[in-house]
């Protein structure tokens, strides 16, 4: 089994045989083919995760969630072939803590003590977010590097941050807040189909596509939405406008990345490359 070695030690490294990747970051696993290899699985934060082949590759997606404890957890490579055998290995993946600060917001008191009707809305619409990340599409739609969804951005703030609203601790910013003044447009970050467009109690006006192996990107507090649920986005197709709707402080993007249901940074898809 082999690991592609990228330009950031953080993202991912093959040394002596092992995996290093930080909390919080995607990766990407290859192998080469070989004759008679009909299928690759991988087995990681409870999910099956299939291998697509691209030529004389196999290649798939995973990601350490940037809660999942430090230290090496074993990941199960499945190889399938023509002749009805299969065999199974493990790899280390070592984990690499991240230190992750804490940011204090002031929002309007609707978004921290929620009416019954706010409550009952939000859970619902957490559940139908859960219910789209538990879903794997076994193929991939793209077949180009990933862009930012705004030109020119390199990084961007608060990801992983401990939040605290209103003085009420909350759960982990789970994306990244990308510098935008209302009406700035947005782009989408690879080839995907829609899954969601509409307006969310927390998200505001939210898109989120899906890039097939588990992998979804997610753009969130949008002035306005451009497209409809169901539809194939290109890379770098426009889909909304920069907005401040939902629980936010200012008009920005809070664009999130999923990668079988681990909440990684986005900037570190970035440096997946494709083969």
């Amino acid at each position: 089994m082999i690991g592609r070695i990228m330009p950031d030690a953080g993202i991912l490294s093959l040394l002596l045989g092992s995996w290093i990747a930080s909390q919080g970051q995607a990766l990407e696993l290859t192998y080469p083919n070989e004759p008679g290899l009909t299928a690759v699985e991988a087995a990681w934060g409870g999910f099956t995760v299939p291998f697509v082949r691209r030529g004389d590759t196999w290649l798939t997606l995973v990601g350490v969630d940037l809660d999942t404890q430090a230290g090496e957890h074993p990941v199960e490579i499945t190889f399938h072939y023509g002749d009805g055998r299969s065999r199974m290995q493990q790899e280390p993946l070592t984990v690499k803590a991240q230190q992750f600060p804490t940011t204090e917001l002031t929002v309007e008191d609707r978004y921290v003590e929620l009416s019954p009707e706010d409550e009952a809305r939000a859970r619902a619409e957490g559940q139908e977010t859960a219910d789209i990340y538990a879903t794997l599409t076994p193929e991939i739609y793209w077949s180009e590097q990933f862009l930012a969804p705004i030109p020119g951005a390199t990084d961007g703030r608060n990801f992983g941050h401990r939040r605290v609203f209103n003085g009420q601790p909350r759960s982990p910013h789970s994306g990244a807040d990308l510098r935008a003044t209302t009406g700035t447009p947005i782009y989408a970050a690879n080839r995907g189909r829609v899954v969601l467009a509409k307006d969310l109690f927390y998200s505001g006006n939210a898109v989120f596509i899906d890039h097939g192996l588990g992998l979804y990107t997610t753009y969130l507090h949008l002035s306005r939405i451009d497209v409809e649920p169901g539809a194939i986005v290109e890379r770098g197709q426009r889909i909304g406008l920069a907005g401040a709707t939902g629980r936010v402080t200012g008009a920005h993007l809070h664009w999130g990345v999923r990668v079988v249901d681990a909440r990684v940074d986005p900037f570190s898809l970035l440096k997946i490359g494709v083969q």
